[in-house]
């Protein structure tokens, strides 16, 4: 849910901006992936993350990896288009349950991972940084779809 949150972030704030300096956005927007990727594949290149570990984090490290290059392309298109077509909507929330299934995912790996902590020690803390704002950002959207929800119900009644 982490790369889904950043690419909402990245939406919301560009409407703030008037439409022709939208472009300039995109500077942000590339620092923002640059901080994502880098460490990810910094990690992934250590000759130390191809050691034995039991779970499979570096497999899970690669395809966060893959789905922070899609967030990415996501965070550029939704930043320009206006108005965004309802079929890139409907893309970019199946976006949405990948990565909360990755997520989900990379949070039950990390925790059946202790021991790996002691082989492959960037990889396991990585893992455990991507566990914890995975968490953060899903509790982030059950807030949010609480509050619209609640929102919605009292404007029925």
């Amino acid at each position: 849910m982490f790369l889904y949150v950043l690419v909402y972030a990245a939406y919301h704030s560009s409407r703030w901006l008037p439409r022709n300096q939208r472009l300039k956005f995109q500077l942000v927007n590339a620092v923002f992936t640059a901080i994502v990727l880098a460490p990810q594949l910094y990690v992934m290149g250590r000759p130390k993350s191809s050691r034995y570990c039991r779970q499979p984090l570096l497999n899970s490290l690669s395809a966060s990896v893959a789905l922070s290059f899609i967030a990415s392309g996501f965070s550029v298109i939704l930043t320009l288009l206006e108005p965004v077509p309802q079929s890139l909507w409907a893309s970019y929330h199946v976006f949405g349950l990948l990565s909360f299934g990755h997520g989900l995912c990379t949070v039950i790996l990390t925790l059946m991972a202790t021991a790996c902590a002691k082989t492959t020690l960037e990889l396991y803390y990585t893992s455990l940084l991507l566990t914890v704002a995975s968490i953060v950002s899903t509790a982030f959207f059950m807030v949010r779809g609480g509050m619209w929800l609640t929102n919605n119900l009292s404007n029925e009644q």
